[in-house]
C-alpha cells in the first residue's frame, strides 16, 4: 500500500515521501498501526542522520517512537485489540507494522486511560532514563547527580526524585536548568558559572553524591565529575559516548580502586533489560513502558516545559535541522501525523 514517510537517501537528504510498503498481515504475532504521533530523538537519530551509525544504512526510514490506533492484528496477538491506541518503536511514518515478538522493534504497549497521546510519544525517552535507575542502587534519602540536562537527562532527574532521592542536575545550558526546575528538580548547577564539585559538596555535607548519572554523553564530562561521588558510589552511563576524548585513563581508574573512592561503573543501555516481560525477570523494556505511561497520565512524569513543537511531518528538514542546530529552541519535537491524510 502507499505509505507516506520520511525518507533519508544519504546524509541530512531529508525528504517527505510516498513509499510502497507490504501492509499485509504475513505473521500471526504482527500488529499494523496508524500513527497519530512521532517522537524524534535528538541523540540517536541525529547521530543517523549525519552517518554515525553502523546500523542504520542509507536510504532509511529513521524512527524512535509512535503513538497510534491498530487496525489489523494477527490472530495469536492476545494484549492489543484493534481500535486500542498503543506505543510502538515506530519509524516516521503514517502506517506500520511490527512483530509483536521481535527482540528490538516488536514493543507494543497500550496507552492506559487518561494519558495525553502527544505526551505519551515522549515514553521512549523516559525508559531509556529509567533503565540507569533499574541499574543503580538509588534508596530513598541518597544524593544523586545527573549531568545534561536534555529530556533524557530531564526524565532521569525527575524518576530518581521520584524514587526519593535528593537530585542535583548539572548543565551549561540555562534554558535547560529553568526547564529542570519547572520539572520540580530543586539544585541546579552550571558548571559554566560555578565550580560543580564544589557546589555538590556543599550539597551532600562534603560526603559526595551516591549516584552520579551522566546523561550528556560526554566523555570528558564522566572524567572529570567523577569526583563528585562518595565512597562506594556508582557512575552510571544512559548517555552514549560518541565523540573520540583523549586522557590519561589512570586517573580515572583511579576512581574505582583506591579509598575513599570504591566506584563502580555500569552502562545503562535500554536493551540490557528483556523486551517483553516473563516469569525469570522482574523488569522489562514493555513494563518500564507501562510504569512511565501510568506516571505521565498522573502527571507525576512532567512533560510540558520540555515538550517544544508539534509539527506535520512534512516539515521534517525543519524538524531535524533545528534539533541539530537550535538545540535552544527545538527541544521536544513530535511529528503530527493527525495533519496529514
Amino acid at each position: 500500500m502507499k505509505n507516506k514517510k520520511i525518507w533519508v537517501s544519504g546524509k541530512w537528504d531529508i525528504q517527505f515521501v510516498e513509499h510502497d510498503d507490504d501492509m499485509t498481515i504475513e505473521n500471526d504475532h504482527d500488529v499494523i498501526v496508524k500513527n497519530h504521533y512521532t517522537h524524534l530523538s535528538a541523540g540517536t537519530e541525529l547521530a543517523c542522520l549525519s552517518g554515525l551509525e553502523g546500523w542504520f544504512p542509507f536510504p532509511n526510514s529513521p524512527g524512535y517512537t509512535g503513538i497510534g490506533e491498530v487496525v489489523q492484528i494477527g490472530k495469536a496477538v492476545k494484549k492489543v485489540n484493534i481500535g486500542d491506541l498503543v506505543y510502538t518503536y515506530s519509524t516516521h511514518s503514517r502506517f506500520y507494522k511490527l512483530n509483536t515478538l521481535d527482540r528490538w522493534h516488536g514493543v507494543c504497549v497500550k496507552l492506559p486511560q487518561g494519558i495525553n497521546p502527544q505526551w505519551a510519544s515522549f515514553t521512549h525517552m523516559a525508559t531509556i532514563a529509567l533503565t540507569s535507575l533499574r541499574v543503580s542502587k538509588i534508596e530513598l534519602g541518597d544524593y544523586v547527580l545527573v549531568t545534561g540536562q536534555g529530556v533524557i537527562g530531564n526524565l532521569a532527574a525527575q524518576l530518581a526524585r521520584l524514587q526519593g532521592a535528593t537530585v542535583i542536575v548539572s548543565d551549561i545550558n540555562e534554558k535547560r536548568l529553568s526547564i529542570s526546575r519547572k520539572c520540580g528538580i530543586q539544585h541546579m548547577v552550571n558548571p559554566a558559572k560555578e565550580n560543580l564539585r564544589d557546589a555538590v559538596m556543599s550539597l551532600t555535607s562534603n560526603k559526595g553524591v551516591n549516584t552520579f548519572i551522566d546523561a550528556s554523553g560526554n566523555a570528558q564530562v564522566v572524567n572529570e565529575t567523577a569526583s563528585c561521588v562518595g565512597l562506594n558510589g556508582e557512575i552510571i552511563l544512559l548517555g552514549s559516548p560518541r565523540a573520540p576524548y583523549e586522557t590519561n585513563l589512570t586517573g580515572f581508574l583511579g576512581n574505582f580502586h583506591y579509598i575513599p573512592f570504591n566506584h563502580s561503573l555500569k552502562g545503562a543501555l535500554e536493551f540490557i533489560l528483556p523486551t517483553h516481560q516473563d516469569d525469570f525477570n522482574k523488569h522489562s523494556i514493555e513494563r518500564n513502558a507501562e510504569i512511565i505511561m501510568n506516571l505521565i497520565a498522573e502527571k507525576r512524569l512532567i512533560i510540558q516545559p520540555f515538550f517544544s513543537h508539534n509539527l506535520s511531518p512534512m516539515n521534517a528538514k525543519e524538524a531535524y535541522e533545528g534539533l541539530r542546530d537550535k538545540s535552544d529552541e527545538y527541544i521536544g519535537v513530535v511529528f503530527d501525523w493527525t495533519m496529514i491524510e
